[in-house]
């Protein structure tokens, strides 16, 4: 059964930069298949510095093709969501307690995610009942490259990438709360 280390080292392995939007969708539509069958590769073991680089090599087209995916937007989505409490500095959040509303645009709707950071812990989820201290919106490629510390947010609000509805000072203060493994 692979683990981590494998599934690191073949993803390594691929030349994205070379391969047509097609097939780097194809790739990763194999990898999903595969461990959607229960044959023993999840791309949940995929290390996160590993996850991050390979959005660092893809173009534009690549992750704008992955947003229109609807499988593999939900699984990228969904990796870096459960994610994000590994990469929560509690210490750097202290006594914090933050309820953030995340949008991503999806034809005439959104995706959601909700992150609430209350006594120093971090929980992401799909499940969006509380209700917010702000919400950012931000189309999904613009978001991937954040979340793996492929682009920085603040120029990403300057651009008007990431936008935000409500308090402003929750949403920047957020994104200092974590680790960000950027692409090496």
């Amino acid at each position: 059964m692979p683990t981590g280390s494998v599934l690191d080292e073949f993803a390594r392995s691929i030349d994205i930069e070379v391969l047509s939007t097609e097939q780097f969708l194809r790739v990763l539509e194999t990898l999903h298949m595969l461990d959607s069958a229960g044959a023993g590769i999840e791309l949940s073991s995929l290390s996160t510095e590993v996850l991050a680089e390979v959005v660092s090599a893809a173009s534009k087209d690549q992750l704008r093709a992955l947003a229109k995916h609807p499988q593999l937007r939900a699984l990228f989505l969904e990796e870096v969501f459960r994610r994000m409490a590994d990469h929560f500095d509690a210490e750097r959040a202290g006594d914090a307690d933050i309820v953030v509303t995340w949008r991503f645009p999806n034809g005439d709707d959104y995706d959601r995610y909700q992150t609430v950071i209350e006594d120093g812990r971090c929980v992401s989820t799909a499940d969006c009942v509380l209700t917010p201290d702000t919400t950012i919106t931000a189309p999904f490629e613009d978001f991937l490259r954040v979340a793996t510390g492929n682009a920085r947010a603040a120029s990403q609000f300057v651009r008007g990438k990431l936008k935000v509805k409500g308090d402003y000072t929750p949403a920047m203060r957020l994104l200092s709360f974590f680790d960000l493994p950027g692409a090496n």
